[in-house]
């Protein structure tokens, strides 16, 4: 297995301009996991659930060849859930409510099926947990990816500075870069989170596209043009698993392998956002994904004479 993936497994309810849903399968690790299994990529799942988890979505995970022996499933407990309203802009949302309940003490355990990961990806948790992964492992994998968000830097800042120190690629959105450097220019920004430890710096702008930072290097894509956006619920997980399961099928990590990976989790997140929760993200195929690549590649392709 070369993808480690430490995240929630969760519920949501989604209200957006265009409909609402009802309890629905959702969680970080959930969009990393599915997506991986779209480009082929044998990934495990580390996180905790409740005793109302339905078994249909655990049959799901196995199909998609998704390892879930690090999924613990507290039975007397419940799932953590999460309920929110997006604004006209879908940029914007409203908490409705957060019911943390069996993630709340969530401490995971790396079972020894997964110790041997080559990539290791944290997902959106308190960075106390995510360092507590790190040290659980054997031996540390060859890249640590992590995610965050401004929650945990105004609540657990110096947990989180020591978590970002022993990561090696960080992805986080403008707001949050902007945050956490204390910087406006997010070039200034990328430059002063490099100092505290990443040696790469994704910086994702939602419609805007993202930003690759890597040693003064600066590699920007857009997001793909959509007639239809319905939920841009899990499109930043969406991003970080193609992200990181393009560099595990890769086998390479060095700042031109992670430019095509950032294309890849782009068009996997454009699919995401078409229809409510994971609905849109488990009909795709490889062929859909390849197709995807192709209209990346149409948009972002030119040639500009200088005389």
């Amino acid at each position: 297995m070369k993808l480690l993936v430490v995240g929630s497994v969760a519920f949501d309810a989604i209200e957006t301009p265009f409909g609402k849903t009802d309890k629905i399968l959702g969680g970080a690790a959930t969009y990393i996991g599915i997506t991986s299994s779209i480009l082929g990529v044998k990934s495990g799942i580390v996180s905790v659930v409740g005793g109302d988890f339905p078994q249909e979505h655990l049959d799901m995970f196995t199909k998609r060849d998704i390892n879930i022996e690090g999924l613990e499933i507290v039975k007397e407990g419940k799932t953590f859930f999460w309920s929110g309203k997006y604004h006209n802009d879908l940029n914007t949302r409203d908490t409705l409510a957060t019911e943390v309940n069996v993630l709340e003490n969530f401490d995971p355990k790396i079972p020894a099926s997964m110790q041997d990961s080559e990539i290791l990806l944290l997902g959106n948790l308190h960075p106390g947990v995510q360092l507590s992964v790190l040290e659980k492992m054997n031996q540390r994998p060859k890249l640590v990816i992590l995610d965050t968000m401004n929650f945990w830097m105004d609540s657990a800042l110096d947990i989180l500075m020591e978590m970002i120190a022993k990561t090696d690629v960080i992805t986080i959105n403008d707001e949050e870069a902007r945050q956490l450097s204390g910087e406006y220019s997010l070039v200034k920004a990328a430059k002063k989170i490099h100092t505290m430890g990443p040696k790469y710096v994704i910086i994702k702008k939602g419609e805007h596209g993202a930003l690759l930072f890597h040693e003064g290097k600066v590699f920007a894509i857009p997001a793909l043009p959509l007639e239809d956006v319905f939920d841009p619920t899990g499109a930043g997980d969406t991003f970080a698993g193609g992200f990181a399961a393009y560099l595990a099928k890769k086998g390479k990590i060095d700042f031109e392998t992670m430019k095509s990976a950032l294309i890849v989790g782009s068009a996997m997140a454009s699919f995401t956002v078409e229809k409510f929760g994971t609905e849109r993200i488990e009909e795709v195929t490889e062929a859909d994904m390849f197709s995807r690549l192709r209209q990346f590649k149409e948009l972002t392709t030119f040639d500009v004479e200088l005389q």
